[in-house]
């Protein structure tokens, strides 16, 4: 049985703290890829600077410029300002590491579900999209650990389904989005194989869990708020944003799981873009700019500025 953690809400809520001052709010998301210019955010705008290494001829898609698979809108770590333009933590995180390898940053809007297709088929430089590390991706990309976030439940206002334990989604009907490890987590794949929340259920002689998967994290979100589904599984930093947005609506239902890494994704064999951006990323950890744009999202407690293996 999973370990519920003894302060549950507490990830959760540190993306709720200072949310509130993230820029903008979230615009619809279309369906297709579309490259768009990177928003004038506070890291984006900065004086350009001589790069601090030079990313090997051949491996960039087009000269001079970085483009970012990213599934918006996904807040707070990518959405939409209210004029369209991207922004979040993830996206002031590419735009900067763009800046100091002395690229333009362009923001590619993927489905989560096909983003490693995306970046493998030649749509994008590299992914940057609250993409946990599993195996299985790291079987087919190269994934830089720039972010950690736990997995928690988001409810209707009460919470009427009751669910507060791993044993309460036994019998419910949980949306996660699809390609994602909360998917893996209720069905017992990728890297929960033999483990999973619906295994749970069957070796306590419970009713099955009811997944109902989503493209977009908006979509989960109404299936939610429309009563479709009695709980939206989904990582932490996007369920206190929720919160905040909509309080009238929503809550966290204080059951947290697995706390784990998120990568930065890049082609196995552009091992220069990878060895640029794990510099850059270095770079902007050492000086502080990295908590600093973290901390304007509210999501400073996912940093991974003091793990020694980053």
């Amino acid at each position: 049985m999973f370990t519920r953690r003894l302060a549950p809400l507490t990830f959760a809520l540190i993306a709720v703290v200072a949310a509130c001052a993230a820029p903008g709010a979230a615009a619809p998301a279309t369906d297709q890829q579309s490259a768009a210019p990177s928003s004038a955010t506070p890291s984006a705008s900065r004086p350009a600077a001589p790069p601090i290494e030079t990313v090997p001829a051949g491996e960039l898609l087009f000269e001079g410029s970085l483009l970012i698979c990213s599934d918006l809108p996904y807040p707070p770590q990518e959405f939409f300002d209210a004029q369209g333009n991207p922004i979040g933590s993830d996206i002031e995180i590419g735009q900067e590491i763009a800046r100091r390898l002395g690229l333009q940053a362009r923001i590619v809007n993927s489905m989560f579900d096909t983003i490693i297709d995306a970046v493998l088929g030649g749509k994008c430089d590299i992914v940057i999209s609250a993409q946990n590390i599993t195996a299985e991706r790291e079987a087919r990309v190269t994934m830089i650990p720039y972010f950690k976030a736990g997995q928690t439940f988001l409810v209707q206002q009460d919470n009427p389904a009751a669910i507060h334990t791993e044993l309460d989604l036994c019998a419910k009907r949980i949306a996660a989005q699809s390609g994602t490890v909360e998917v893996d987590f209720v069905q017992g794949t990728g890297d929960y194989r033999d483990l999973g929340l619906s295994r749970m259920c069957r070796q306590v002689k419970k009713g099955k869990i009811e997944l109902h998967e989503f493209d977009k994290d908006d979509e989960a979100l109404e299936a939610l708020i429309n009563g479709d589904v009695d709980a939206y599984f989904v990582d932490s930093p996007a369920a206190g944003y929720h919160v905040i947005q909509r309080s009238a609506e929503l809550d966290l239902s204080g059951l947290t799981l697995d706390i784990a890494p998120q990568g930065i994704s890049v082609p196995p064999d552009k091992t220069g873009l990878e060895r640029a951006v794990r510099s850059a990323l270095d770079a902007m950890i050492s000086d502080g700019t990295y908590v600093g744009i973290l901390a304007r999202y509210g999501v400073e407690d996912g940093s991974v500025a003091q793990d020694i293996d980053r």
